[in-house]
């Protein structure tokens, strides 16, 4: 069934994030899931009238790399939360000259370079194929993008997020094949988050926090860990102010995403209900509860 509730948000992202003025009822809570352990506890709060729970990404004190990540358990903890829609906050590089430093991107597409991950709930026993046309909600990025402009933060909404495996940063002919291609951003963690998030029908957008100019830019030092961090925490602060002017816009959506995320499995599935492993559809009962009861 299509939601029918007030949205609960679920903020994924570094260290910081979860400290906002005027978060309240604020509780950590070791989450389970069937595929495994999550990055960490899950941090529950509300904001005004809004549910909020996040997600550090890489674990308090940031103790997990990328490709390390167990992408499937994040996402199925948050749908098991009640999470509706997800907000994806991520530190990235710049692979376009007018995106600069401190510069948020609402991204609207993907490019998917990632190699040593899980990427689907689904597999033998179960298979599902979702469409990844449209791989973030357009709703959410609306309203970040009104949020960013009432927070004075510069952004810009729309932008294609190329996504590697890491942890190393590109070489100079990475960076200047993806600006060939073009890409605006260079990450590690949105993928094969977007893919999970589709896939358990959930709202999903990302707001890429730009601390740097890779590699290609030959007006700027190339990309490391010291820059980044400086920037990082200038944009933590920028983050938080962020959501806190989201919450209200957020906050009056009731019932279904017009642009259809809550039925992205409608016909996705392709084995036969006689045909599916009774263990993948127990792990999946969370993700894909709403088709499998079909």
């Amino acid at each position: 069934m299509a939601r029918s509730h007030s949205p609960v948000i679920g903020v994924i992202g570094g260290s910081g994030v979860y400290e906002i003025e005027g978060l309240e009822n604020v509780h950590w809570k070791k989450a389970v899931s069937p595929f495994g352990e999550p990055s960490g506890d899950l941090c529950f709060g509300t904001l005004g009238d809004v549910q909020f729970v996040f997600l550090p990404r890489h674990d308090r004190g940031h103790r997990i790399p990328p490709s390390d990540i167990n992408y499937p358990a994040n996402i199925d903890v948050l749908k098991r939360a009640g999470v509706t829609d997800i907000i994806s906050v991520s530190a990235v590089g710049s692979l376009n000259a007018d995106l600069a430093p401190g510069t948020f991107v609402i991204v609207d597409q993907f490019i998917d370079r990632s190699f040593a991950r899980r990427k689907s709930f689904f597999g033998p026993g179960l298979v599902g194929h979702v469409s990844m046309a449209h791989p973030v909600c357009a709703r959410l990025g609306s309203h970040i993008e009104e949020a960013a402009h009432e927070a004075g933060i510069p952004h810009h909404l729309g932008g294609t997020y190329l996504v590697m495996e890491g942890p190393q940063f590109s070489s100079r002919a990475e960076s200047e094949l993806y600006r060939s291609w073009g890409c605006d951003v260079i990450g590690m963690t949105n993928m094969p988050e977007a893919k999970l998030a589709r896939e358990a029908e959930m709202c999903f957008a990302t707001v890429a926090m730009v601390t740097d100019f890779d590699c290609w830019h030959p007006d700027h030092d190339d990309v490391n860990v010291e820059t980044i961090v400086k920037t990082l925490y200038e944009n933590v602060h920028k983050a938080r102010a962020l959501i806190k002017a989201l919450a209200s816009k957020l906050a009056t959506h009731e019932g279904p995403c017009a642009k259809g995320c809550q039925t992205a499995l409608e016909y996705a599935l392709i084995t036969a209900p006689e045909a599916r492993d009774p263990e993948m559809v127990r792990l999946l009962d969370a993700v894909a509860g709403r088709v499998l009861g079909k």
